[in-house]
């Protein structure tokens, strides 16, 4: 791939001048060392008020410590990789790395910040959860960051002026801010690529073959299967596929590879946005549990009808995703589950952006026509716990002054997908210019190399915000995210009805762990029965018994939390 070195140097030059400004940092003790194990006070206070003033590039070389993760098979020093060295030469800040491959992440991360005195300044990669936060802060593990965020930061800062509902998103009840958040917005509120998980595809060559229109009901949906079904042998020997024709596949209770999509359309057309939870908000702005309303009732008993007419995966509630994409890339399904076609079946980007082949699904009408957005999908991709800074920074005025350099607009897009410059024959980005002559990143074509592999080569991900307001101005669009939110725009957006989502918000660790032990008995009774009563039916009494054993798993004590929590989110 071609370099452009003039356009090196211009990128070079405006992320130089991003950093040149003066920030205070400061020369003490680290915030919050002082303070005792269990403390819910501030603890960034003490040197947050020092006045040393920094400059980057600093006049003078300076170390700081990190620990973070890379991906099983690429660089695992991260000072290698072209982002760090770029970061390195414009803030004359050397980060001496401690790494974990990710896939071992989740084991040793525990153990590393069992002992704040062999931690280093800050978790880069951290990804902790809200349990893990509070849980640390509470210890004085990590410190809390609001101080230095308004003191130290102003590029994220920038972040939060723009988008003030992130911030609310990261502070907790006594207004504190235990982490650097990763935010990647795709589209907002409707058009958010976050807002249909579990997106359902259907074969385009199985239809235009068979001379079928694309459904646009329930009913006109189960004639489809149907000809798929009393089709096979036609479409086994057209396709030339390999393996028993099947009509719809999907792993019941899995995420984005779940039919719930499907029904939406039931009853008063809340479906099953929520597949960990099972709740929904009304447009009355009240937390509902979906498995007690009919639209669920009516769905299951309609999903039911399929499975018992052989027109659903026998699989779907056994099968391994390995097992599913085998028989997708196989071509043996007429519609099937997904984040993206692509990791089900053989298709290619050329394609999904045609049409062909394979397209999704558009809402189905039963009672009505209606698409619930999943929960805390308006505000798009987001990240609490990216990246912490621990008891142990000696510095933390500095430490954070160098992490807000990865929420400079055109710093994050490379953090977050790869960069462009490197020695190697592929790169995500090629410097280009927007429409005003500046700088931008704009996505190169990587021809027959995997995106993936390609991020995961030249990324470092960490904190970092990418608005939706940034494409076309510092970065484009990716096109893999592109046709996708294209999908959403066109085919989903129109039909989404509902006013709300219940939003991404830090509960109260007490909260928190009400919450979680709940949610252990309601989650794995509500989709024992959802798939029990796909596969074999339901009546009355086993609906009836559903209910009263919610009721005595204290449903009502769990969405009385979660409402306290959406009246907070929208309190004026």
């Amino acid at each position: 791939m071609r370099k452009t070195s003039k356009m090196h140097k211009i990128a070079s030059i405006l992320l130089a001048s991003a950093m040149t400004i003066s920030m205070l940092a400061g020369c003490g003790g680290s915030g919050g060392s002082n303070a005792p194990a269990g403390s819910t006070e501030s603890t960034s206070g003490g040197d947050a008020a020092a006045a040393d003033t920094y400059t980057f590039p600093l006049a003078e070389k300076a170390e700081l410590s990190g620990l973070t993760s890379y991906p099983a098979g690429t660089e695992s020093e991260p000072n290698n990789r072209t982002i760090f060295k770029r970061l390195e030469e414009q803030t004359n800040v050397h980060i001496n790395w401690r790494t974990i491959q990710s896939d071992q992440w989740g084991e040793k991360i525990q153990l590393e910040m069992s002992n704040v005195k062999t931690l280093p300044d800050f978790v880069f990669q951290a990804g902790f959860n809200d349990t893990d936060l509070l849980k640390y802060g509470k210890q004085g593990v990590i410190i809390n960051l609001e101080d230095y965020i308004d003191k130290y930061m102003p590029n994220l800062q920038a972040v939060f002026e723009q988008a003030p509902e992130y911030r609310a998103m990261c502070t907790d009840e006594n207004g504190h801010i235990w982490a650097l958040p990763w935010i990647e917005q795709l589209g907002y509120e409707k058009t958010a690529i976050q807002t249909v998980g579990d997106m359902s595809f259907i074969n385009k060559n199985w239809l235009d073959f068979l001379g079928l229109s694309m459904p646009t009901t329930v009913d006109e949906f189960e004639q489809v299967l149907l000809a798929f079904k009393d089709n096979a042998a036609k479409l086994k020997a057209e396709f030339k596929i390999d393996g028993d024709i099947i009509p719809m596949s999907c792993i019941m209770n899995d995420g984005d590879q779940d039919p719930a999509i499907l029904i939406n359309g039931f009853g008063e057309g809340y479906g099953d946005p929520d597949r960990g939870r099972h709740i929904a908000v009304t447009d009355d702005k009240k937390v509902i549990c979906v498995a007690q309303t009919e639209g669920f009732k009516k769905g299951i008993e309609w999903l039911h009808k399929l499975y018992a007419e052989g027109l659903i995966d026998p699989e779907a509630f056994t099968q391994e995703w390995s097992t599913y994409v085998a028989k997708g890339k196989a071509g043996r399904y007429g519609v099937c589950f997904s984040w993206d076609i692509a990791n089900i079946a053989q298709v290619s980007m050329d394609e999904l952006i045609a049409g062909e082949s394979w397209v999704p699904l558009p809402a189905l009408k039963a009672d009505v026509k209606n698409i619930t957005p999943q929960n805390g999908s308006f505000t798009s991709g987001f990240d609490r716990g990216r990246c912490v800074v621990t008891a142990a920074a000696k510095n933390p005025a500095l430490v954070c002054a160098w992490l807000d350099q990865m929420y400079i607009p055109i710093q994050s897009p490379q953090n977050n997908w790869g960069t462009y410059g490197e020695d190697d024959d592929f790169d995500i980005f090629e410097m280009s210019e927007n429409a005003n002559g500046e700088p931008m990143l704009k996505h190169a074509w990587l021809g027959d190399a995997s995106p993936v592999e390609v991020r995961e080569a030249e990324s470092v991900n960490g904190p970092l915000a990418i608005l939706d307001s940034y494409y076309n101005v510092y970065v484009t669009c990716p096109d893999d995210a592109q046709y996708r939110l294209d999908w959403i725009k066109n085919i989903y957006t129109p039909d989404m009805n509902g006013k709300y989502v219940f939003p991404n918000v830090l509960m109260s660790t007490d909260d928190t762990k009400t919450v979680s032990n709940l949610l252990a008995d309601i989650t794995p009774r509500i989709n024992t029965a959802k798939s029990d009563w796909v596969m074999n039916g339901f009546t009355d009494a086993d609906w009836d018994q559903l209910q009263a054993d919610l009721a005595a798993y204290k449903l009502d004590e769990l969405l009385a939390i979660y409402q306290k929590y959406l009246d907070a989110y929208y309190a004026e």
